[in-house]
């Protein structure tokens, strides 16, 4: 089950009723350190020199219970207790050019600004490029705000003991953060609160999609229509197909502008492909829709902008709209009944609100509702980093998969087929912010696997992975 994103009191709050069942702080500490060794070993080699920065409270205790766990590591363990005098000995060990600094200085319970002399410590660590493994949370940053309290390391990844602290999804946290994880073992007690932003666990996805029945065929699993591609942009049609294939729907029609027509259609063997004529409509087999990926030159008709509209507010079974086909639709109720997404990255989300785009990125959660609420209470996957799945009321979902470089043109366009590809099939459309959230979850866990094995991989690459993350 996907955890709450909860600020310190609550945190508090429930480490004191985990200590009330009998559960000893000693043992959660053990257990902190055993996946934080864990993560180390995965971010190092066999041999590489580890530095462990303890301060004096629990996040300290956490950093040196990993030592225990970090076999075949160099590891030292640096007490940081005196911020005037421990800058030498800091600056002496980071000369030794570790592999990996695990920051156990500080943690939540930080609530004041820091003195110069800490500052000090935590530029030293910045300043010397090594990437960082954080206990918690990275030593210096807000937990509730994510705003620095004078300074704060910079880390590579983060590992938050249960859940996330609200402060660290700001984006203000971003660059301190780095890649969020969450140890969600540490033998706390399952949380006590319910809140309204909720971060995905991989564990959420087990035995999702659902095994198919053995007899069942392709008319079992769903149609799904792509109206996408236009000159210059045709390539966005394609890769949008191709993230739909992954999704196995039974079947897949792509429909495209005449002029991109032999371009699309010579790169796809199993999707049926059409040139777009006005007034075409719809098989009554198709199960969902999507729409918008490159259909981005001035050319494309306004007659389809239109059609575009109509669909929107009547066309039956899910429809998923994305990139170009954003900026078609006009803000209105639509059929309670109907499921209908939208999938802007934060520029896009800009532009549908007309706010700037700072505003969207530091809040992003308001966009999300703002967007859902003037769109019919449609779905809204507000993609960036930490991608959003949610609507107008109700919980929202933060992805913790993926990584920068899905920076890449035709990303999103690979989501959105694969989102449609999977809201095509009947069996899927019973839970949609679950499918949703698996959409994203295997987009990014994808991108996961891939910067694992190589660096220079591409969208092309994407699409033959997605689908197949675990």
């Amino acid at each position: 089950m996907p955890v709450p994103v909860v600020n310190v009191a609550r945190m508090r709050e429930w480490e004191k009723a985990t200590w009330a069942t009998g559960q000893t702080e000693a043992e959660v500490i053990r257990r902190v350190g055993k996946q934080l060794a864990r993560r180390a070993r995965r971010l190092t080699r066999a041999d590489d020199f580890i530095l462990i920065l303890a301060g004096k409270g629990h996040n300290g205790d956490d950093a040196r219970a990993a030592k225990e766990f970090l076999e075949n590591r160099k590891v030292k363990i640096l007490e940081l207790l005196l911020p005037d005098t421990d800058l030498l000995p800091l600056e002496m060990a980071l000369a030794e050019k570790p592999a990996l600094i695990i920051d156990g200085i500080f943690g939540i319970g930080l609530n004041r600004p820091l003195a110069e002399s800490w500052q000090k410590i935590i530029a030293a660590v910045n300043a010397a490029k090594i990437p960082v493994l954080a206990v918690d949370i990275p030593s210096g940053l807000n937990a509730d705000t994510g705003e620095t309290f004078g300074a704060a390391i910079e880390a590579a990844v983060t590992l938050t003991i249960g859940a996330p602290k609200t402060g660290m999804l700001a984006a203000s946290a971003w660059a301190f953060v780095g890649r969020l994880e969450v140890a969600d073992d540490a033998g706390l007690i399952p949380c006590p609160h319910t809140v309204e932003l909720n971060w995905t666990l991989p564990s959420d996805f087990q035995n999702f999609p659902p095994p198919r029945p053995v007899a069942d065929h392709k008319g079992s699993f769903g149609h799904v229509a792509i109206v996408a591609g236009s000159l210059g942009f045709h390539g966005a049609a394609v890769i949008a197909t191709r993230g739909a294939q992954r999704a196995q729907p039974g079947v897949v029609t792509v429909t495209t502008q005449e002029n991109v027509y032999l371009a699309v259609a010579s790169q796809l063997q199993s999707a049926m492909v059409k040139a777009w004529q006005p007034d075409a409509k719809f098989s009554a087999a198709v199960g969902a829709v999507l729409t918008g990926p490159g259909l981005a030159a001035r050319d494309v008709p306004e007659k389809l902008r239109v059609e575009v509209r109509h669909w929107w507010r009547y066309q039956d079974g899910p429809l998923v709209v994305d990139a170009s086909a954003l900026d078609f639709l006009v803000a209105g109720p639509v059929g309670k009944k109907l499921i209908r997404v939208l999938t802007p990255h934060p520029g896009e989300a800009a532009r549908l609100l007309n706010w700037p785009v700072q505003k969207i990125q530091a809040g992003r959660v308001t966009a999300l509702r703002e967007i859902s609420r003037r769109f019919g209470d449609c779905w809204v996957v507000l993609k960036g980093h930490q991608t959003l799945v949610g609507r107008s009321d109700g919980e929202i979902f933060v992805n913790p998969s993926g990584n920068p470089h899905l920076a890449q043109g035709g990303s999103g366009d690979l989501l959105s087929g694969f989102i449609a590809g999977l809201l095509a099939q009947p069996a899927l459309q019973a839970d949609v912010a679950q499918t949703l959230r698996y959409a994203v979850w295997q987009h990014g866990a994808a991108a996961d696997q891939l910067q694992a094995a190589r660096a220079n991989w591409t969208v092309e690459d994407l699409a033959e992975q997605i689908g197949d993350a675990r």
